[in-house]
């Protein structure tokens, strides 16, 4: 019989992973990542001659008229427009990277990948959400993600790290783990100045990697309606199916987050 898996162990496996989604929303929701804002209005289409000064200004007009981080529409956005553009336009992408295992049918449905990728998926927007809700503690999106992804009501000092037996190696390993996490974002900042889509892409891996050790976990997490999973099982077709799982399965997160959020007042 497996051991079962303790609060203390999926709250120290979240905290690093909490810790490396802000440098990652951040440059989503203030850096203006893909360069649209602050590069394009400069360049033609092919980027090579600068275009005239009325043509720049409009396109750099229409730019900050996208509803997109790093623009003045974004920032003229109130906090359930931004949540619900976290959970359309960055579900989307997060929802068709966790579903590409899906062209293997049940081949890679044996595998974790699935719920790997899913549950980092989720817990990223779970963050962002949580974010533009002014809940910024890691502890307290420590026990959402706990309660939304896991079903489990994590006490509040074990999810803050102020139980007994959390020392100093502890916070050290963490720090450590974090780092790793985000290290995709630093390097591209440095050679860039930017997070590029790549970066972002690896280190949506690597978040996912890092809820491995509670793999069991993961099992629990909100997935896609039996129809969804009927056609998740079914070759190259099955990648469809995992997609339109993964949305559902988002939907459903945002309303048990906006449920804690809800009943739990946060400092």
């Amino acid at each position: 019989m497996a051991e079962s898996i303790t609060d203390k162990q999926v709250a120290a496996v979240l905290r690093p992973f909490v810790r490396a989604t802000g440098p990652t929303l951040d440059a989503l929701r203030e850096a203006d990542p893909l360069g649209l804002v602050a590069g394009a209005a400069d360049r033609d289409v092919a980027g090579q001659a600068r275009l005239p000064r009325r043509r720049r200004d409009r396109l750099r007009d229409r730019l900050s008229a996208m509803k997109v981080p790093g623009t003045g529409a974004w920032a003229g956005m109130d906090a359930a427009e931004r949540t619900d553009w976290w959970i359309n336009r960055v579900g989307r992408v997060t929802s068709l990277v966790t579903a590409v295992p899906g062209l293997g049918g049940v081949l890679a449905d044996r595998l974790p990948v699935q719920d790997t990728l899913g549950a980092a998926s989720q817990g990223l927007v779970l963050c962002a959400i949580a974010g533009e809700r002014g809940v910024t503690g890691i502890g307290d999106r420590v026990r959402l993600l706990a309660w939304v992804l896991f079903e489990r009501d994590i006490d509040p000092v074990v999810a803050g790290g102020r139980h007994a037996g959390y020392d100093e190696s502890a916070r050290e390993a963490e720090d450590a783990e974090t780092a790793k996490l985000t290290e995709e974002l630093s390097a591209s900042s440095r050679t860039h100045g930017r997070v590029t889509v790549k970066a972002f892409a690896r280190t949506l891996w690597r978040l996912g990697r890092s809820l491995l050790s509670i793999t069991g976990e993961l099992e629990k997490r909100p997935t896609g309606r039996i129809h969804h999973r009927a056609l998740g099982v079914l070759p190259v077709v099955g990648m469809l199916g995992d997609y339109l799982g993964e949305r559902s399965a988002l939907k459903r997160v945002a309303g048990r987050a906006d449920r804690w959020l809800t009943e739990h007042a946060t400092s």
